[in-house]
Formats: structure tokens, C-alpha cells, sequence
């Protein structure tokens, strides 16, 4: 298996197809493109005959919180093939992303999961950000990740030494990501 990393709008066309297919067909309609502002970086597992068992995105943007700024992305769409699961395919490029938000010089990476999802993400080196909401959209309409009928849990890790000095401030509060109208929340 490798994993490639591409630039959204640059995925090759088998590729892009392979990974919209499987996106598709774990969550009908949600296979879309990401607001380009966001920087969306597309990481796919890729078998030697070029099936896509796995894909993520990462989207990335400064961030205020705190009266600070930083150098923020997450992970967005994680997908295994079902008929691929259970070999630690999903748990490898969940890995690998961590390892290239890390390298990017982002100061810390934050997303949402389901509540359920937790012990994966956190068997992929991500820790549970205690009591953290992240509110997406807009400042003029807010989507938190705390709103009816979720019940997700805020996912993070702190990688420069600024990141990992502020940690404890990302902790039981509300962070502002405000990702925009398309990518509400990643």
C-alpha cells in the first residue's frame, strides 16, 4: 500500500474517480469538492493494482482563539472501504495525516468525530480535546459541533512548542474554526 498526497485540485482523474466512488458510497451526496480557501490536501491509501481503500482530506487555516492566532487544520471526509476494514488501512493514513499536519507547521490540528470514533482516532496518535466544541460556518451563522442531534467529541494534537505551551487555553471552551458555507465543519 502507498500513501499519496496531492493537492485537491490536482488528484489525478482515476484517482479522484476512485475516491469520489468510495465516498459516495459510504455517504451519498457528500462527496463534493472543498472550499479552496481552506487549502484541502487530499491523502489516499493506494493498493499496487490502484484500487483507493482509504481516503481523508485536510483542510487548513489561522485560526483566533484566545486573542491569539494559529496555524490550524483537521481532518475532513476519513473513509475506508468497507470491504477493505479491519486491517489497519483507515488507522495507517489517519497516522500518516497526523504526521504531514505536523510537518506542514501547523501550530496544532483540531476536528470533530463521532463520539464512538474516538478510540480509533486516538489509536492514530490523536488525543480527545477535553470539553472542546469547534462552531463552524460563519460568525453570522455559527455551526457547533455541540448543536442538536450530534454527539461528537472534539479531536486534537499540539505540535510546535507554541501549540503545545497554549494547549491547556483549547480546553472546555468553544473554538471558533468558522470554515465557511461549504465545509461547515471539517
Amino acid at each position: 500500500m502507498e500513501i499519496r498526497t496531492f493537492a485537491e485540485d490536482e488528484v489525478p482523474a482515476d484517482l479522484r474517480a476512485r475516491a469520489r466512488t468510495l465516498r459516495d458510497g459510504v455517504w451519498p451526496g457528500a462527496g463534493g469538492d472543498h472550499d479552496p480557501a481552506l487549502r484541502p490536501v487530499t491523502v489516499l491509501l493506494v493498493s499496487p493494482a490502484g484500487d483507493v481503500p482509504a481516503v481523508l482530506d485536510i483542510l487548513s487555516k489561522d485560526i483566533v482563539h484566545g486573542g491569539r492566532r494559529y496555524r490550524a487544520a483537521g481532518l475532513s471526509a476519513v473513509v475506508t472501504d468497507p470491504a477493505w476494514r479491519g486491517r489497519g488501512y483507515g488507522r495507517q493514513l489517519v497516522a500518516a495525516a497526523r504526521v504531514l499536519i505536523a510537518e506542514s507547521g501547523a501550530d496544532l490540528g483540531l476536528f470533530t468525530c463521532d463520539r464512538p470514533l474516538r478510540g480509533f482516532y486516538e489509536s492514530a496518535g490523536w488525543s480527545e480535546l477535553a470539553g472542546a466544541v469547534l462552531v463552524g460556518g460563519t460568525r453570522r451563522a455559527p455551526f457547533p459541533s455541540d448543536g442538536p442531534g450530534f454527539d461528537k467529541v472534539t479531536m486534537a494534537g499540539f505540535f510546535t512548542e507554541r501549540g503545545k505551551r497554549d494547549a491547556a487555553a483549547f480546553r472546555h471552551c468553544r473554538i471558533g474554526l468558522y470554515p465557511g458555507e461549504i465545509d461547515r465543519l471539517w
